[in-house]
């Protein structure tokens, strides 16, 4: 599904360059789950926005990126970046402040059917159907969570990335997240799941992989 190869990153401040993240290899496979565990500040989130291409300026990404069996260039993700590849992001400020959530997470899809899933997501993770005619103002932490969750899982998806998804979330809510990335990867596609709770990621995930310091120290099954 997704192969990152012998990954570095180095950020540049005042021409003095750091590296945060080196030689990091990592493989998921289709069905499967793997958890990146990690504490806050090890540096884990950049894994994500990397391979996504969604770097600052200040960064130097270098390594190699596969995504079923075909390398990821720059002009390849921006074709799959929202479509085949999927973020579930840590901060609820990707949500656009101007725009109702509803018509948010259907994005340019105008059908019934969109809007039908949109509904059946929201209600799926306790948002009424009125939820869609809020702007994300006027939805709390929680929420606005479960409607990114649902942003995520409304396209062809093939792989998932979920960085952080669940802080703020009741237990309940939580749960019903990993269980929905389970049903997701059993469907035959991936999830790559970022996280600083290793408890949960234990209740799911197929292989977890230990980041300390910039780069993986332990993987386990």
């Amino acid at each position: 599904m997704i192969r990152v190869t012998d990954l570095n990153i180095e950020f540049f401040d005042h021409e003095r360059p750091e590296t945060v993240v080196y030689d990091f290899d990592l493989t998921l496979h289709e069905g499967e789950i793997v958890a990146v565990v990690g504490s806050s500040g090890s540096g884990k989130s950049l894994l994500a926005h990397a391979i996504l291409g969604l770097m600052p300026s200040n960064a130097e990404v270098k390594g190699r990126f596969d995504f079923l069996e075909e390398p990821l260039t720059e002009e390849r993700m921006k074709a799959v970046r929202g479509n085949e590849i999927a973020l579930v992001p840590q901060s609820v400020n990707y949500l656009d402040p101007l725009m109702k959530v509803g018509k948010q997470v259907r994005g340019t899809e105008r059908s019934k059917h969109a809007l039908k899933r949109q509904r059946e997501l929201f209600l799926s993770y306790g948002l009424q159907e009125e939820t869609e005619d809020l702007y994300p103002f006027e939805c709390s932490g929680g929420m606005s969570r479960r409607i990114l969750l649902s942003t995520a899982l409304m396209g062809n998806t093939r792989l998932l990335i979920a960085d952080e998804p669940t802080p703020g979330m009741e237990l309940a809510m939580a749960k019903k997240a990993m269980e929905d990335f389970r049903k997701f990867a059993d469907a035959g596609n991936g999830v790559l799941l970022i996280t600083h709770d290793i408890e949960l990621a234990l209740e799911v995930a197929d292989r977890i992989a230990i980041f300390y310091a910039g780069t993986t120290v332990e993987e386990a099954l």
